[in-house]
């Protein structure tokens, strides 16, 4: 009979739980460890870690709804609007690199604590001090603080990321992802609430519906989560994958992914409010309309890492970019023919393709390494138990790509706030960020077939 040795995974869960939450023996690609304990305790982790991150994406993008309650008595322009939704982008983007590191300093549920713990800042700040005659440096600083809700999504990927093995990546960060993503659709449904019932009067309703929210999901994470021991000494990985060139090609195919999805949720609703005024003439109608991109993007994710999982993430991407500039070129013959239903078609499926290729792109990264490294595989395409070497080292540097690849992918956020605040500016119209945005597509599915599908003797097998 073999002793347990402390922190093993061969105790009982629950007494890890109370020997202070580390799990030293992880072993995902090992099917009879991952049958026995492993796939439970992963699940576990992952419930908590989507309540977290959709929180955190719900504080970071509440902006987008928070502007279409600053009427005239604020006296801020449409381009000062969209000012204050590109700043917590900004910050969030920024944010994204560090929060990735900190599970590794931290651990991934002493992070999620932490992170969740920060929500409540920006959402105390903007439950009592949004009212008219407030500054416009002081909602600016409000909208720079809920940028701590986009360093989550980093976070809580690359700690989901080091608990599934390689067959279930696509699936569980594509679950991961959409369920916290849907946290923009999430804010958007209570803004609409709140307007619909109090009218435009009561900005700060929406921040303080979040605080208790925010508190359970700091509770739940500290009682029951977990952190792996492994993914703490991972030094020099963001170091060594940034000299990868990869890294900086994902890091472009997420912005069009990723950086599409959450600049549109942040822009949708003043889009709408500002081309087309005449029907849009009041908050709340457009706000009817702001959530339902957001909530298809959100729900349609995971079947982008399916996809891929079945397909190729590469394979997946490309078509995904394909119909990405379809649907952006939709949208600039809808401003052009001034057409509100072929608007609101074109402008739902960049949402539904960006949700897809954000479940695809994300699929292509733990592929990329494990070619890279040249992780031998078995007969069901998992990564072979004995090949611990070069899979710990595909892991490493996975993991570290997920937060570069996050950071700048939703530095697109920004880019695209920042697109149509130029476009109205110089044109009174959002129509030269369409075609900017259809030529970034295009650059980005001529750069997966080149890379990525391309015959060659360097193409690498299984993206």
């Amino acid at each position: 009979m073999t002793t347990a040795v402390p922190g093993s995974i061969e105790q009982d869960p629950r007494s890890l739980t109370l020997r202070g939450h580390w799990i030293d023996d992880w072993r995902p690609e090992d099917p009879i460890f991952w049958e026995r304990r492993g796939s439970r305790i992963a699940r576990r982790n992952l419930i908590f870690s989507i309540f977290s991150e959709h929180i955190g994406f719900s504080i970071w993008t509440m902006w987008s709804v928070l502007v279409l309650f600053l009427g005239p008595q604020y006296g801020i322009d449409p381009a000062g609007k969209f000012l204050l939704t590109a700043v917590p982008a900004l910050v969030g983007s920024v944010l994204r690199i560090p929060y990735t590191l900190a599970v590794a300093r931290f651990g991934g549920r002493n992070w999620t604590v932490i992170s969740a713990s920060l929500l409540l800042i920006p959402s105390l700040l903007g439950a009592f001090l949004i009212r008219p005659g407030v500054s416009y440096s002081t909602l600016v600083l409000i909208a720079a603080l809920a940028g701590v809700g986009g360093g989550n999504f980093a976070s809580s990927m690359a700690n989901i990321n080091a608990y599934y093995p390689d067959r279930l990546k696509g699936w569980a960060l594509g679950i991961n992802a959409g369920g916290g993503n849907l946290g923009v659709a999430a804010v958007q449904l209570v803004g609409l609430f709140v307007l619909a019932v109090l009218g435009t009067a009561s900005p700060g309703i929406v921040a303080g519906i979040y605080l208790p929210a925010i508190v359970l999901a700091a509770l739940g994470s500290a009682m029951f989560m977990d952190n792996l021991s492994h993914a703490r000494n991972e030094k020099r990985a963001m170091r060594d994958v940034t000299r990868e060139p990869h890294t900086w090609i994902m890091s472009l195919l997420y912005i069009g992914t990723f950086g599409s999805f959450i600049g549109f949720g942040f822009a949708f609703g003043q889009v709408l409010q500002v081309q087309f005024a005449d029907t849009f003439d009041t908050p709340v109608k457009a706000a009817y309309l702001t959530f339902l991109g957001p909530l298809l993007g959100s729900l349609i994710r995971p079947v982008g890492g399916v996809l891929a999982d079945r397909l190729g993430g590469a394979r997946v991407t490309f078509v995904n970019f394909v119909a990405m500039a379809a649907g952006a070129s939709i949208v600039l013959l809808a401003s052009q023919q001034r057409s509100l239903p072929l608007y609101l078609v074109g402008f739902i499926a960049l949402f539904v393709f960006s949700g897809i290729g954000n479940g695809s792109t994300y699929k292509m990264i733990p592929a990329i390494f494990r070619a890279r490294c040249g992780v031998q595989l078995t007969a069901g395409g998992a990564a072979d138990p004995h090949d611990r070497a070069a899979e710990h080292e595909a892991r490493r540097l996975s993991g570290a790509l997920i937060g570069v690849a996050g950071a700048i992918g939703a530095f697109g956020g920004v880019l695209v706030n920042l697109a149509f605040r130029q476009s109205f500016l110089a044109y009174k119209t959002a129509d030269a960020a369409y075609i900017a945005f259809i030529a970034f597509y295009a650059i980005c599915f001529v750069i997966t077939w080149f890379v990525y599908m391309r015959p060659s003797p360097g193409r690498l097998e299984g993206v």
